[in-house]
């Protein structure tokens, strides 16, 4: 039965996209046979109205209607270019996560049961929403912080939110098998992949004490950084469906002229936006994925700070450094050592020629070298190299796509602030110091230290592994002398998987039956 709804869901969804041209839309010109036919047919069936719009909002108006779920997805994939192309998911970063809100009745509600404490005695006031999104709102409230009157955020989860999210997650499921079984050259993209991701990423952000931990650990990583903090948490208002924390007093970085006017340096603003960001990245391993410009404020003493941590980002040492030496290769024009990072860190299989990859690097580079550096992207760098690596099977690295598109947001902010900004002479204060500490003879100390530990680790389990070998040797012995064999239940429950299996097919075709009434109705 669960199968048989996902079907119809996803039907749904791909009518009310038809209807609302986002099919039309795509470019289907190279087509060939049943994908072009069915490409012309949703031209056909569009709407009248959709026709005179752009795609970008024939995208919105159809996730609009699609509801929540379908918003936090498109959000999602605006992360994941590699996966929807760098048009569509340019179009997917405009979705506005703004939904209706609802009650305070119900938001008093949420936070009772998930406190376990009334409302008065947690909070000297609880106003009105003033913000909705597809997972929470926020209300403006007041407590007690040492015998002091304070100003909070209040961050309640929409009722009902993740059953609808676990509804609609079955249908995501669906698409991506489909796609993979029937779409071969996608299957590099690992489109279950993805889903199995979303699925991860909307379950952390629907538990706001894992947003609160988020802000926690930033706002100790940041702690002495210059120009940049995050809002402390209340941890004793604080659970699974609420978080409480600071209110941050300030304008928005997207109100330039508000800015101007506050007598704000919109240059130093630029400057501390990419150095702090860049920071966390390399030196902290962990950092703000939302930094849209509607989540950064300035405050009255130019400070800058982030808030709304649900999307989070971490890199492992393997990966910052990956990124530094790419950074650095593409500065001193060393296309070769470029390359050789990434078959070093196995990006790139090693059945390809490193020489050949290090001419491909080098058609990037070259046009950069010579070009005033104000007008270089760092992000549009990263960009092109990723179109490159797609050539050599370089399979997809989801912490480097919402790295590099995470930066793509924050040097448009940046650029915003400063249309002359200089973006490399901005970062190499800490992009070189970063190099300095950690691809020099200091990093050679601390990769030996790290070597050692593990070798301390492995001895330490070296009696387990031997238990474990032995027992491994024993049962290859025994099936080589009698054979690979199924007990009962195994047999059985390969015998049940096939008939499912069977089953689904057949659903899957009265599905499509009753998919394609609906829509003749519909026509009518």
């Amino acid at each position: 039965m669960s199968t048989l709804a996902a079907y119809f869901r996803l039907a749904r969804a791909g009518w009310i996209m038809t209807r609302e041209g986002v099919f039309a839309a795509l470019p289907g010109d190279q087509l060939l046979g049943t994908p072009r036919l069915a490409w012309q047919l949703t031209r056909l069936l569009e709407r009248r109205k959709a026709r005179g719009r752009e795609r970008s909002q024939n995208l919105a108006q159809a996730i609009d209607r699609l509801g929540p779920s379908y918003v936090k997805l498109g959000q999602f994939l605006a992360t994941r270019p590699d996966v929807v192309g760098a048009d569509i998911a340019f179009d997917l970063a405009s979705l506005q996560d703004r939904m209706a809100t609802f009650p305070r009745k119900e938001a008093v509600q949420e936070i009772e049961e998930s406190l376990g404490r009334p409302i008065g005695e947690l909070f000297q006031r609880l106003e009105e929403p003033i913000a909705a999104a597809s997972i929470a709102q926020v209300h403006p409230g007041e407590i007690l912080r040492d015998g002091v009157p304070t100003k909070v955020a209040v961050k309640v989860i929409r009722p009902g939110v993740r059953r609808r999210f676990a509804n609609d997650l079955e249908g995501f499921f669906l698409a991506a098998r489909l796609q993979e079984r029937h779409m071969p050259a996608t299957r590099r993209l690992k489109p279950v992949e993805v889903a199995r991701t979303l699925a991860q990423t909307t379950r952390i952000e629907m538990d706001l004490r894992l947003e609160a931990a988020a802000l926690s650990e930033l706002g100790e990583n940041t702690r002495e950084d210059p120009g940049f903090r995050v809002p402390w948490v209340d941890w004793e208002r604080t659970g699974r469906d609420v978080v409480t924390m600071e209110w941050i007093d300030g304008i928005k970085l997207n109100d330039v002229d508000g800015l101007r006017a506050a007598g704000h340096d919109l240059e130093h603003l630029a400057v501390v936006l990419i150095q702090s960001f860049l920071r966390h990245t390399l030196r902290d391993g962990f950092f703000h994925a939302d930094m849209h410009p509607g989540n950064i404020f300035v405050e009255a003493d130019g400070m800058i700070a982030a808030v709304d941590l649900g999307i989070a980002g971490r890199l492992g040492k393997k990966e910052r450094r990956f990124l530094a030496e790419i950074l650095y290769g593409f500065i001193t024009r060393d296309y070769q050592r470029v390359a050789e990072v990434h078959f070093e860190a196995g990006y790139v299989p090693r059945s390809h020629d490193v020489n050949a990859f290090a001419q491909a690097i080098r058609a990037i580079g070259e046009p950069i070298h010579g070009q005033p550096a104000e007008t270089i992207s760092m992000a549009r760098l990263l960009t092109l190299l990723f179109e490159v690596t797609e050539l050599f099977d370089m399979e997809t690295r989801p912490e480097l796509v919402l790295l590099q598109k995470t930066m793509v947001v924050v040097e448009g902010v940046a650029r915003t602030l400063d249309p002359a900004f200089n973006m490399w002479k901005a970062s190499e204060p800490v992009v070189g110091h970063w190099i300095r500490a950690n691809l020099g003879p200091r990093a050679v100390i601390d990769d030996a230290r790290d070597g050692l530990h593990a070798l301390v680790s492995l001895a330490r389990q070296a009696p387990d592994l031997a238990t474990r070998t032995e027992r491994l040797s024993r049962e290859i012995d025994a099936m080589a002398e009698n054979g690979l064999r199924f007990d009962a239940a195994t047999a059985e429950a390969i015998g049940r998987a096939e008939a499912r299996h069977t089953r689904s097919g057949r659903l899957a075709l009265w599905v499509i039956a009753a998919a394609l009434v609906w829509i003749a109705v519909e026509l009518l």
